[in-house]
């Protein structure tokens, strides 16, 4: 259960830092923000990958 819990916060933070990029710095502009925001992701997933991820 406490695995479940750490990738709940581990989405939540990801989530937090799209979310506050997206009103900080491009609030009208789509292109420029789905690139950001699929960078962040695709970070994201590769820290998961190679830090959190158990092995196995």
């Amino acid at each position: 259960m406490a695995k479940y819990a750490g990738v709940a916060l581990y989405v939540l933070v990801l989530v937090a830092v799209v979310v506050g990029v997206d009103v900080a710095f491009f609030r009208n502009r789509f292109w420029e923000r789905l690139m950001v925001n699929v960078g962040i992701v695709l970070v994201f997933g590769a820290f998961y990958l190679r830090f959190l991820k158990p092995p196995g």
